[in-house]
């Protein structure tokens, strides 16, 4: 005999859903008439339960109340929670009486990932969960935002990046004054001056400032790389570092600069290159105050301070405190110049050396003097220029304390010291 507390008296005429109770029909009947009495006052998006709205909520304040008791993460919401713990069920993390020791009862029912992906091996415990990784195999996106066109592979992306559309935003840097929507975009981008790495891999030790970046890495130690290269069969772990590499094949660049139209293949580049027009620069130097555009600017910086030079040349031992001044530096053993001017044939070891030399063929010289107008094709000339203005003379004789305005006067001079010290056989 049915239990008199199942039964299901209440019917939706519409869709003939019952319920047991009163007040869950009426739940129901908000889905057909579209109300939504819950809203958010931060960004005014309107919910069905204000469960949900709660949820939402968290959103905007970066608060993650429940946490994985095995490895300490945190999650805004109870059922992310019960899908993370199944990452763990591979660990043993039962005692010799059965009893888990390590997971809440609660979440105890994550036991078994009977959903396997046929493409890469992966499993998973439930079948929604499936469908969304063979998302990052097919590339699909169902999910797409009205406002911008952008496409996602889960709802719940599209749903963060809906708040990047409200003209709200909240959460402010106190360091650089670049403001977010959300609190949780704010906290990330903090990491930028501050260089924390929260995110570790317990293979390697490895440190990451996002979780997403941690995943990634975490395929690395795995080895499956399922995504060819058609052209050179480069495999890759993810689907995304393959269609970045197929950019060097094809030179494709989707990712324009609005302001001045340049192009780039990959957005962290753009990224770095509007900083060139906004003059942002929130990489900065703790011992002097320089403050940099790019936090590799900042890394080789730091060099000049420490007197670290890690690139060493392996013909002659000298070292260099970057990658690119080593490969100038062996192109003076080799003799290499690869940049060739196409109007005369003339060859140089560096772009830079070409683009000054160019110079001569157009009559440009954009480097001028603000005291008397002459104007340069290098900057190096216009520096040493202003030394006849301001009368410096940064180049001293360690002998005799002569000071001169340039290098090469310097070690004129020094010949003639040279030349006056008597020869080892006139001494005898």
């Amino acid at each position: 005999m049915e239990k008199r507390g199942r039964v299901k008296r209440h019917s939706c005429q519409i869709c003939q859903a019952s319920f047991t109770r009163n007040a869950y029909l009426k739940r129901h009947l908000q889905t057909h008439s579209g109300e939504k009495p819950f809203s958010c006052e931060i960004c005014g998006t309107a919910f069905l339960r204000k469960s949900t709205l709660n949820s939402h909520i968290r959103t905007h304040t970066g608060e993650k109340p429940f946490s994985c008791d095995v490895c300490a993460f945190s999650f805004s919401q109870k059922s992310t929670l019960k899908t993370h713990m199944r990452t763990h069920i591979s660990e043993t993390l039962y005692s010799s009486d059965g009893v888990c020791r390590s997971f809440p009862p609660s979440l105890m029912d994550v036991k078994e990932k009977p959903h396997s992906c046929q493409t890469c091996g992966s499993s998973f415990a439930v079948i929604s969960a499936l469908k969304r990784h063979m998302q990052t195999h097919s590339g699909e996106k169902p999910h797409h935002c009205e406002a911008c066109g952008s496409s996602f592979s889960d709802i719940s992306n599209l749903r963060k990046h809906l708040i990047t559309h409200s003209s709200e935003k909240l959460h402010s840097c106190e360091v650089c004054g670049s403001s977010f929507s959300v609190k949780s975009a704010l906290i990330r981008h903090v990491r930028i001056h501050t260089g924390e790495k929260p995110h570790s891999c317990k293979t390697c030790g490895a440190a990451f400032a996002e979780v997403s970046y941690l995943k990634r890495h975490m395929l690395t130690h795995s080895g499956v790389k399922p995504f060819f290269c058609e052209l050179c069969q480069s495999s890759f772990s993810d689907k995304s570092a393959m269609i970045k590499h197929m950019r060097r094949h094809t030179g494709e660049k989707p990712y324009c600069c609005e302001l001045c139209g340049s192009a780039f293949s990959y957005s962290s580049v753009l990224k770095n290159h509007m900083r060139t027009h906004t003059g942002e620069k929130p990489f900065s130097c703790e011992i002097c105050g320089s403050s940099f555009s790019l936090n590799s600017s900042m890394v080789k910086h730091m060099r000049t301070h420490t007197g670290e030079k890690p690139y060493c040349c392996e013909l002659c031992g000298s070292s260099f405190i970057d990658k690119s001044g080593m490969i100038k530096h062996v192109r003076t053993h080799t003799g290499e110049k690869p940049y060739s001017c196409e109007l005369c044939g003339s060859s140089f070891s560096q772009s830079s050396s070409l683009q000054i030399h160019m110079r001569r063929h157009t009559g440009e010289k954009p480097f001028s003097c603000q005291e008397c107008g002459s104007s340069f094709k290098a900057k190096s000339h216009l520096k040493m220029h202003l030394r006849t203005h301001t009368g410096e003379k940064p180049y001293n004789c360690d002998l005799c304390g002569s000071s001169f305005s340039q290098s090469s006067t310097l070690k004129k001079h020094m010949a003639a010291h040279t030349k006056d010290k008597p020869q080892f056989s006139e001494m005898r």
